[in-house]
């Protein structure tokens, strides 16, 4: 394809190796990052409309919706007609069609797309990239979403993405946990975790969490469990996308008991106990660690 100009707003751990793979596939790369941070083969620049100006795209990853908006109406106010702002962040639903809506009304095609993958599918451009948005726009995103990721799909019209994120991790967050209960279980059983996993891991209660992701040591493949947890997707980010799940469900009265469940777990953990800064599986050895009363 031709190269672009892109602005990149958000260079942080996920932000700038996604930025690095489109320079290296021949885009101009402009990056603005609120913490000064870089990112190879991109060119700093030290403010919101001097990434925007004179830009075929615009993406962005931020942490939140709040911040999104703010950054979104900056930058649209100086795109031009017939561009395009990404936004790749995980927020609430609304602030992805607030966002979407303000684009569109600058004539900008818009695109929600937050991904999954972690740190290392942005570094190895292995990325999922879940989009709303317009098909006109999806189209236009699609061979950029190819550079930095292995799959895109369109979810549907503005916030789609968004929801797709947030059910799946939802999903994520609750499975995660069952995992860990099931191994602590197993444990006070007397039942060896390597067995554990080879029957689970062929067995009606197989998930993501247990055959890609095992949080028991030792068990399975490589996995943040090996490297004394250190995040390859952090408790706090946990908590962060189950709060977006039931911020999304009370919005739309939507009953999800496992869910609120998970979300009230993961606040212990992250808030109140020692997972802020432990990867998310970490909830296996603060299980194991407690009895049933704890």
């Amino acid at each position: 394809m031709t190269p672009l100009t892109i602005g990149f707003i958000g260079l942080g751990n996920m932000g700038a190796p996604m930025a690095t793979n489109l320079a290296k596939a021949g885009h101009k790369l402009r990056g603005y990052d609120v913490a000064g941070t870089t990112a190879d083969g991109v060119k700093p620049v030290t403010s919101i409309e001097d990434a925007a100006t004179g830009a075929d795209v615009v993406i962005t990853m931020l942490p939140n919706g709040s911040i999104l908006r703010q950054v979104a109406a900056q930058a649209i106010a100086h795109m031009g007609a017939g561009t395009l702002f990404i936004d790749c962040s995980t927020v609430d639903v609304e602030s992805a069609r607030n966002t979407s809506e303000a684009a569109e009304n600058a004539d900008i095609l818009a695109v929600d797309a937050p991904v999954s993958g972690g740190i290392g599918g942005a570094s190895g451009g292995t990325l999922t990239f879940m989009a709303g948005g317009s098909a006109g726009a999806f189209e236009k995103a699609a061979p950029l979403f190819d550079i930095m990721g292995q799959k895109a799909v369109h979810c549907g019209d503005a916030g789609a993405g968004q929801a797709a994120k947030i059910c799946n991790n939802m999903i994520l967050g609750a499975t995660m946990i069952a995992t860990c209960e099931a191994f602590s279980l197993a444990d006070k059983l007397g039942l060896d975790r390597q067995k554990m996993f080879d029957v689970v891991s062929t067995s009606s209660g197989y998930s993501w969490s247990m055959n890609a992701y095992c949080p028991a040591p030792g068990v399975g493949p490589q996995s943040p469990a090996d490297n004394n947890y250190t995040p390859g997707f952090a408790a706090e980010l946990m908590l962060k996308d189950l709060g977006l799940s039931q911020q999304a469900a009370e919005l739309v009265d939507a009953d999800t008991p496992m869910g609120a469940l998970a979300h009230a777990l993961y606040h212990q953990f992250v808030e109140k106990e020692d997972g802020k800064g432990r990867d998310f599986s970490a909830m296996l050895p603060r299980l194991a660690a407690r009895g049933r009363d704890a």
